[in-house]
């Protein structure tokens, strides 16, 4: 369907607008999925925040003007598939990476974070990135380790003083009873 000079224009305003909040991209080639498929990954899609939208190379190039996904454009060759992760940086390529496994004809073309273009190599790099809860997990664990450590410090105090007591009490019943014997 062709699209007018106003239609274009609200394309590149709405991908930019995503563009300029979303974490980062990846680029895929989705020809040959089914419509029944491309439905189940745009579900999935949606559960984690991703914006998914197919645009014109050209188009897309331009939305992505002034902002750090201009590096894209290198990977804009052919039909394009986009995915901005909004919340979660590795969202977009977990979502990719599990389809491109089930799917033949899905390929991932690139992909981009922190304004640095990759290669569709790198994908597992970002996929591989911990989810927002997870992330905090692992910093809670880190911040609560010394105070866990401290309070095992200060349980064993009393508790070697309360052994040094009752082997000093064992030694001196010990002696008490020998004592006995020999006298």
């Amino acid at each position: 369907m062709a699209l007018n000079l106003q239609d274009k224009k609200a394309v590149v305003a709405e991908v930019n607008e995503i563009a300029s909040n979303a974490l980062s991209v990846v680029i895929a080639d989705s020809r040959g999925v089914q419509v029944g498929d491309m439905t189940a990954l745009r579900k999935a899609a949606r559960e984690q925040n991703v914006y998914l939208r197919v645009v014109r190379n050209t188009l897309a190039r331009r939305a992505v003007e002034g902002t750090e996904f201009e590096c894209i454009g290198e990977g804009l060759k052919g039909p394009s598939l986009l995915a901005f992760s909004m919340e979660d940086p590795g969202a977009a390529a977990r979502i990719f990476k599990d389809f491109d496994k089930e799917q033949e004809e899905f390929e991932v073309k690139g992909l981009a974070v922190g304004g640095m273009y990759m290669g569709p190599d790198q994908i597992d790099r970002l996929a591989k990135l911990p989810t927002r809860e997870q992330a905090l997990a692992s910093l809670v664990a880190v911040m609560i380790a010394p105070v866990t450590k401290l309070a095992r410090t200060f349980n064993e105090v009393p508790t070697k003083v309360t052994r040094a007591v009752a082997a000093v009490r064992d030694k001196k019943q010990e002696e008490a009873a020998n004592y006995v014997e020999f006298s």
